[in-house]
C-alpha cells in the first residue's frame, strides 16, 4: 500500500522547504507545500470536437470546470506527434533541446532507422560454449529523450510527484516518487505490441503489421500451440523462447478449457480471459516472465483464438517500468494485473481484421477499466503534490472509427458504420465521466487540470514525399522500372540523390560528411532547401484543387539550438487539414502514385500542420500562469507551486 510515504522521502521535503525558507530572505519565491494538483492526459481530444460535444451538454464535467477556471484550445508542437508532443510538455523545450523529432529517427552514419524514444542495447561481451552463450554483462534500455522533466524540478523544490503513464518516459526517468512509464513501454518481445493469432481456417505467413497468424489443428478435441516470446540471449543463434499452450475444445457448445503452465480457466465463445502469466525458459532454472490474455473468438466451424502481445508482467518486470521498481508490482497487487504496454488498445488486431469493431471496442474497454481502477487507487492515496495520469483511449479510437463518423471519407460505409457512428465521441462521454469522479473524490481545496497534447481530425488523402522527390529530381531510382517495389530506400541511387523523406514529418537532405552515402555540399544546403520548401508549398491535391501542403519548416528557423537540434529532420513539412505523409513514405519506400485515396481503417490523425490540429486545456480555477501551448503549461504547473523562471527547465 502507498498511504505512507518513506521516511526518506519526508526527510528530503523537510530540507527542501528548510532551504526555500532560507531562499526566500534573498526574495526568491518559496515553493507552495501541501497543495495537491491533479493532471488529467487524454491523449487526442480535440479541441473542435470538445467544443461541439460541451454545446451538446454531453460532457457535463468538463463544462464544470470550463465555467469554474477556463477551457481553451492547446496549441500542439512542431510536428504534431504524441512523443514530439509529450517531450514539449516533459520538458518545457522544443525537439532542438529534447531530441525528438519524429516516431521515427534514422542514423546518419548506418541509414538505419530506429524508434525515437528509447533505445534498448544487448549484453556485450559473452562467452561462447558450443551452441550456447554467457552474457558478461547485462543489456541496457535508454530513454533518448533530453531536457530536465518538470517533476524533477518540482522533487528538487520538495514536492512530490506521482507520473503514471506519460508517454516519451520509457525507460522512467527515476526522479519522480513514483513513476509509471506509459506510451513508448514495448512489450516482451521489444517491439510496440505484436498479438497471435492462432485459427484452423489457414492464414499462416499472411503479412501482417503488428500481429502473426499460427495456423492449427483440433486433434482428439484439443489445439496445442505455443506463445512465441523474445529470442534466447544464452542461444548463439537466438532461437525464440516459447511457452505451450492447450485448449480443450467441448464438442457440442461453444466454450473451451485453456490450460497454460499450472492455469486451467473456461472460455465461452466471445469472452476474454482474466491476465494469465507466462513463463519463457531460457535455461532449466531461469526465465523470463510475461503476461496474455486469451479472446476465444470462435469455436466452430474454424477455431480462432486471439491472444494479445506478451506484455511485460508487472508482478516480476523483465524490463523498468516503474519508479521505484517495486512500484508496478506493489500496483499489480492492489489492484489486479494490468497491461504494461504503451498503447494496450490493439489497434493493428482491427485494421488487421483479426478482431472487428466491437470486439476491439470491447477490448479498449478492458484496457480502460483497467487504467481507470488503477487511477481510482492512487487518488485515494494521493495526498499532495502533483499527480500525473494519462489516459490514451481518446487517441487509439479516434485513429481507427473516425471514418464511422465522416461522410465523405473513402471508407465510410452508412450502412456498415451506423453502429459505431458516435464510437469516437463516446470516448470523450468516457474521458467526461472520468473527470466527474475525481471532482468528487478531491473536494474544492484541489487543481486540476484536463489537458491533451493534440487534436484530431479525418485522414482522407495519403501524399507520397519521396515519391514526389523522384517527380522532381531530388530522388533518384536505381532500376525506375522497379519503382515501388523496394522496402527501406532499397532501389534509391544515392549518388544521384540529394534529398530523401523518413519518418512521418522529416525530410533530409542527403548532406556530405553527414549521411553515409551524402553529394551534397554544405555550402549548398540552405539553398537546396529553400527551393525544395517553395515546391513543396506549391502542390495542390488533384482532388480538391487545394493545397496539400500549408506549412514546411526549416529544422534551423523553427527549433531552438539546444543540443540536439542537428539530429532532425532538414524540414519539417506540415501537411493540409485531411492529408497525411503515407505509411510507405514514411520507411523510406517510393511508390508509383503522388496521391492516393486512404483506404484503411486508420482513418483520423493529426499528423498534419500543426495549426489545425489543437488539443485542450481545462481547469477548475484560473490557473496562476496561463497557458496557450505545451510547452506554456510546463511553466503553468511549476507556477501553481509557486516555482518562477528560475524553474523553467533551463540546463
Amino acid at each position: 500500500m502507498m498511504t505512507h510515504r518513506p521516511a526518506h522521502r519526508v526527510g528530503c521535503r523537510a530540507l527542501a522547504l528548510a532551504l526555500a525558507l532560507v531562499v526566500a530572505g534573498c526574495g526568491e519565491e518559496v515553493p507552495t507545500v501541501g497543495k495537491r494538483v491533479v493532471v488529467l492526459g487524454f491523449d487526442g481530444m480535440d479541441y473542435a470536437l470538445a467544443s461541439r460535444l460541451l454545446e451538446e451538454g454531453r460532457l457535463p464535467n468538463l463544462a464544470r470546470l470550463a465555467e469554474a477556471g477556463g477551457f481553451s484550445p492547446l496549441q500542439t508542437s512542431i510536428p504534431p506527434q504524441s512523443p514530439v508532443a509529450w517531450s514539449d510538455f516533459i520538458t518545457g523545450r522544443d525537439a532542438g533541446g529534447h531530441g525528438i523529432f519524429d516516431f521515427i529517427h534514422r542514423d546518419p552514419a548506418t541509414m538505419l532507422p530506429y524508434l525515437s524514444t528509447s533505445r534498448t542495447e544487448a549484453a556485450g561481451r559473452v562467452i561462447r560454449i558450443g551452441a550456447w552463450q554467457v552474457p558478461l554483462s547485462g543489456g541496457t534500455v535508454e530513454l533518448l529523450r533530453r531536457g530536465v522533466p518538470f517533476w524533477e524540478e518540482l522533487e528538487k523544490a520538495g514536492v512530490p510527484t506521482w507520473i503514471m503513464r506519460i508517454p516519451a518516459n520509457f525507460p522512467p526517468s527515476g526522479s519522480a516518487s513514483r513513476e509509471l512509464s506509459g506510451m513508448g513501454t514495448p512489450d516482451i518481445l521489444g517491439t510496440y505490441g505484436t498479438f497471435s493469432y492462432y485459427t484452423t481456417s489457414g492464414g499462416g505467413g499472411r503479412d501482417l503489421s503488428g500481429g502473426d497468424v499460427y495456423p492449427v489443428r483440433i486433434e482428439d478435441g484439443v489445439v496445442r500451440a505455443s506463445l512465441v516470446g523474445p529470442a534466447n540471449p544464452f542461444r548463439v543463434d537466438g532461437e525464440p523462447t516459447s511457452a505451450e499452450f492447450a485448449v480443450y475444445v467441448d464438442p457440442e457448445r461453444p466454450v473451451a478449457k485453456l490450460v497454460l503452465g499450472d492455469r486451467e480457466l473456461m472460455l465461452a465463445e466471445g469472452e476474454w480471459s482474466s491476465w494469465l502469466p507466462v513463463d519463457f525458459r531460457l535455461l532449466p532454472l531461469h526465465g523470463i516472465g510475461g503476461e496474455v490474455r486469451f479472446y476465444l473468438k470462435q469455436v466452430r466451424p474454424d477455431f480462432a483464438l486471439y491472444v494479445t502481445p506478451v506484455n511485460i508482467d508487472p508482478l516480476d518486470p523483465a524490463m523498468p517500468i516503474s519508479t521505484p521498481e517495486a512500484f508496478a508490482a506493489e500496483l499489480a497487487r492492489a489492484t489486479g494485473r494490468y497491461y504494461t504496454q504503451g498503447m494496450p488498445e490493439d489497434t493493428k488486431a482491427l485494421t488487421s481484421d483479426i478482431l472487428d469493431e466491437a470486439e476491439f471496442l470491447e477490448q479498449t474497454e478492458l484496457a480502460a477499466e483497467e487504467f481507470r481502477r488503477t487511477y481510482r487507487h492512487l487518488l485515494d492515496r494521493f495526498e499532495d503534490g502533483l499527480l500525473f495520469y494519462y489516459f490514451g483511449f481518446v487517441d487509439q479510437v479516434s485513429h481507427v472509427m473516425w471514418h464511422a463518423m465522416d461522410p465523405e471519407h473513402p471508407v465510410h460505409d452508412p450502412i456498415r458504420d451506423a453502429p459505431f457512428a458516435d464510437a469516437v465521441e463516446r470516448q470523450y462521454v468516457k474521458a467526461d465521466s472520468i473527470v466527474g469522479e475525481t471532482l468528487d473524490r478531491l473536494g474544492d481545496d484541489a487543481t486540476l487540470i484536463v489537458m491533451s497534447d493534440h487534436g484530431f481530425t479525418s485522414w482522407r488523402r495519403s501524399f507520397n514525399l519521396n515519391t514526389w522527390l523522384k517527380d522532381n529530381g531530388y530522388l533518384a531510382l536505381v532500376d525506375p522500372e522497379r519503382q515501388g517495389e523496394a522496402e527501406y530506400f532499397g532501389n534509391v541511387d544515392w549518388s544521384r540523390t540529394q534529398a530523401y523523406g523518413l519518418g512521418f514529418s522529416g525530410l533530409y537532405l542527403n548532406l556530405r560528411g553527414r549521411d553515409r552515402l551524402g553529394i551534397v555540399p554544405e555550402n549548398q544546403r540552405r539553398m537546396l532547401l529553400e527551393e525544395i520548401r517553395r515546391g513543396l508549398l506549391r502542390v495542390t491535391d488533384p482532388a480538391t484543387g487545394e493545397p496539400a501542403i500549408t506549412k514546411v519548416y526549416l529544422r534551423d528557423e523553427i527549433f531552438e539550438d539546444g543540443g540536439s537540434r542537428e539530429a532532425g529532420p532538414d524540414l519539417i513539412v506540415g501537411y493540409a487539414r485531411g492529408i497525411r505523409a503515407s505509411d510507405d513514405t514514411s520507411l523510406g519506400k517510393v511508390p508509383r502514385e503522388l496521391f492516393v485515396d486512404n483506404r484503411e481503417k486508420w482513418s483520423g490523425d493529426h499528423i498534419m500542420d500543426h495549426e489545425v490540429v489543437p488539443g485542450v486545456l481545462f481547469s477548475n480555477r484560473p490557473l496562476e500562469r496561463p497557458a496557450r501551448s505545451l510547452r506554456e503549461l510546463r511553466a503553468a504547473l511549476l507556477a501553481e507551486f509557486g516555482l518562477g523562471e528560475a524553474f523553467m527547465g533551463a540546463e
